[in-house]
């Protein structure tokens, strides 16, 4: 169960990535008083935690009434890992994320005093339960059927989401201690990691799907 619970931290930590996704809440709620700033951080990650689970528990069933296979998401899931474990390398998904950000903060100057909810969009998704996320915890829960299993899973979920809920809430003093170098690092290190994770799914999908052992 160790093994799983280490694999479901890191795989979570790396799509979620709470150190990339602190300086985007830092900047969103510079201007918002100090009560709103934590409503958004709380509600925020409630929201991400339901449509995990939601997708966790449901995904099966969706993807019956959709007639895909679990090989095939698995196929699929693999590939948008990787995808995102390349824009982690090379970092491109910085670069969007910048600008998302630039264009959400130009939007706020438009109509300023007002503080509107961004609990639901921009934070929970795609920020945080976002397609990496919501495919990760479908690839784990078809790859292990048994409950102490998955219960290991949910709790690398939820420690990544912990995570989350204190950086969000120590946003402005986490965004002044993480070096731009160390950042870079971390975000390097766990894009090869994830490279590898979903090289592993895309692999057990063919394997599935074609009969193979």
């Amino acid at each position: 169960m160790l093994e799983v619970f280490l694999t479901a931290l890191v795989t979570f930590f790396v799509v979620i990535d709470p150190p990339g996704v602190t300086p985007m809440f830092a900047t969103l709620t510079q201007d918002m008083p100090p009560a709103w700033r934590t409503l958004m951080a709380w509600k925020s990650v409630a929201i991400a935690a339901a449509i995990l689970l939601g997708f966790a528990f449901g995904g099966e069933w969706v993807l019956g009434k959709l007639h895909v296979s679990l090989d095939s998401f698995r196929i699929a899931g693999g590939l948008l890992l990787f995808l995102i474990a390349l824009d982690m390398l090379f970092e491109t998904r910085s670069q969007r994320r910048q600008a998302r950000n630039a264009r959400v903060i130009e939007e706020r100057r438009a109509h300023p005093g007002e503080h509107e909810d961004i609990s639901v969009f921009p934070l929970a998704i795609p920020l945080i339960a976002g397609p990496g996320s919501i495919a990760s915890i479908m690839l784990l829960f078809a790859q292990h059927a048994d409950w102490a299993a998955r219960g290991a899973i949910l709790a690398g979920v939820a420690a990544n989401l912990a995570v989350t809920l204190i950086v969000f809430l120590i946003a402005a003093r986490v965004s002044q201690l993480m070096s731009a170098t160390l950042a870079a690092i971390v975000t390097k290190v766990f894009g090869i990691l994830l490279a590898a994770l979903a090289s592993q799914f895309v692999v057990d999908g063919v394997k599935g799907a074609f009969g193979l052992t």
